[in-house]
């Protein structure tokens, strides 16, 4: 096979893990695609809720035509017995001749076993194809396993002079409808959705995905120190996908926590940080604990700017409107405290697009 062409079947393995992303967690969202003859005889990704892995469907596609060919998967093949089988296994019982990867799995479970495992039985094993663009897919897996954290995403919808809303809190809509799509489709691809306690209150957000038809909605989660957040609004409705509340250790048997619980909602106590909020770090790895690999942050400033102060944003999608609010208007990053430029924050951008009137702009850490 040539080197366009493995990279093109890879690539197309990638496209069809992003499937996956906000589905299957807390398993990766995996693509496969095998090849036999330069056609393409079985394709999968892995299913919603983790199972079947994406190897184990493109096999039952494929049937007898996957002796001796080619498997274009974007991360590492598992090599452990969980609820099912090893895929690497798998493809070796299928008659599978040669395995390319993009990526090594970081879960010790794996970490190179699933590769070893293939060689062993005698199959081609091919790493690191496309790596970089497995290492941004995969960025949630990853960090879940290396750092005990979500990958987390922060989205503005900001006015020309970075405001999010008036100084009387008045903030729908500052970003046209074409935009606001966009950020379904963002809720759409993430495992939870965040907001801050101040957000919850003045915008009483659904935090739910709209207009892509039946989808599996994201967990809403609220990070409210001492639950005290509006009881009858869309938060509080069922329906909705699941809601958790996370909180200081103080509110963990309040008259309100008490009442969010028989609403449904799972409320999860987070050390407090300087200032007596909750600490962001200890929020993330409440999240990681249950599962979480992929968050949405949609503010409100000061979350985003606890967040931004601790280097824990990942990735950033701006939604920039035409219009100016002035020094008056809430600022879309609250304060960071900073004596110097080199002490700020800075992403890498990746891409900027006009998306109806407003432009979006997607950044990265560097």
């Amino acid at each position: 096979m040539s080197a366009g062409a493995d990279r093109r079947f890879m690539a197309l393995a990638l496209a069809l893990g992003a499937r996956g992303l906000g589905n299957v967690w807390p398993n990766p969202a995996v693509g496969c695609v095998l090849v036999a003859g330069g056609r393409i005889v079985g394709r999968g990704h892995t299913a919603p809720g983790g199972r079947p892995h994406a190897e184990t469907q493109a096999l039952a596609q494929a049937g007898a035509a996957a002796r001796g060919a080619t498997a274009y998967v974007s991360l590492e093949p598992c090599a452990h017995h969980g609820a099912t089988p090893p895929c690497a296994e798998a493809l070796v019982a299928a008659g599978v001749a040669r395995v390319v990867s993009a990526l090594e799995d970081p879960d010790p479970r794996v970490a190179g076993q699933g590769h070893a495992a293939l060689r062993a039985a005698g199959v081609a094993v091919e790493t690191g194809l496309m790596a970089e663009e497995a290492r941004r897919a995969h960025r949630g897996f990853v960090l879940h396993r290396t750092a005990g954290r979500p990958m987390v995403t922060l989205k503005l919808a900001l006015s020309l002079d970075g405001r999010i809303a008036t100084a009387a809190g008045e903030s729908r809509w500052i970003t046209g409808p074409q935009a606001r799509a966009r950020v379904h489709g963002l809720r759409a691809r993430h495992d939870a959705v965040l907001v801050g306690a101040g957000t919850a209150r003045a915008d009483d957000p659904r935090l739910d995905v709209r207009g892509f038809g039946t989808v599996a909605q994201p967990v809403r989660v609220v990070a409210a120190r001492t639950l005290d957040l509006p009881e009858g609004g869309p938060l509080a409705e069922p329906g909705r996908g699941p809601l958790w509340l996370l909180h200081g250790p103080g509110a963990e048997d309040t008259p309100q926590a008490g009442r969010w619980r028989a609403r449904g909602a799972r409320l999860v106590a987070v050390a407090e940080g300087a200032g007596g909020q909750l600490d962001p770090r200890a929020m993330l790895a409440a999240l990681a604990a249950e599962g979480i690999t992929r968050v949405l942050c949609e503010g409100g400033g000061a979350l985003a700017a606890s967040l931004l102060a601790a280097d824990l944003v990942d990735e950033a999608v701006s939604f920039t409107a035409g219009l100016a609010l002035g020094a008056e208007g809430r600022p879309g990053i609250g304060a960071l405290h900073l004596l110097a430029l080199a002490e700020a924050p800075r992403l890498a951008l990746i891409r900027v697009e006009a998306v109806g009137g407003d432009v979006m702009a997607h950044w990265e850490r560097r």
